[in-house]
């Protein structure tokens, strides 16, 4: 089942004194987090009144919030957007759509285990799935990965020789 909402980002502090807030995001592009009119900070809807690209974060200008004080107060909390305010490319999710996904091996239909999490690197991401034993997949489309159905709960692999982590 798809998440509802998708965490983006943190609050992480104020920016200046008139009450703007830096978003640190999390495994998103800056830009990606800019274009939505309406982010949910900590669970509740919050207009963009105004946001921007700050070198790596996301500077926002949001309404009930117009000193430091008020932005400090913010710090911490979660942002996040609706799943339906989002459009990805085709046969592309988010990292919170796969984590729980079951695994299973495209070659013999035998399950793997569960993808937990998704682990960025600077390559590609890496997804870690843990049943039996624990494997370290990378996100490779064709290579390492056959299909995606999150509306289906399942990933099919091809499983090859030292994925698992207890392999040479």
């Amino acid at each position: 089942m798809r998440p509802e909402f998708i965490t983006v980002g943190t609050v992480v502090n104020a920016h200046g004194i008139r009450g703007e807030v830096k978003v640190n995001p999390a495994g998103f592009d800056p830009a990606f987090i800019a274009g939505f009119d309406t982010l949910y900070i900590a669970g509740r809807p919050a207009a963009v009144r105004a946001a921007r690209v700050h070198n790596s974060t996301v500077l926002l200008t949001l309404p009930g919030v117009e000193d430091m004080d008020a932005a400090l107060a913010l710090k911490g909390r979660e942002v996040a957007i609706r799943r339906t305010d989002a459009r990805l490319p085709e046969g592309e999710y988010f990292d919170a759509e796969l984590e729980g996904l079951t695994v299973v091996d495209d070659a013999t239909g035998e399950t793997l285990g569960t993808l937990c999490r998704v682990l960025n690197y600077p390559a590609h991401k890496v997804y870690e799935v843990k049943g039996e034993r624990e494997y370290l997949i990378p996100a490779v489309r064709g290579v390492f990965i056959a299909s995606v159905d999150p509306d289906g709960g399942t990933m099919r692999v091809h499983n090859m020789k030292g994925l698992a982590s207890d392999e040479n």
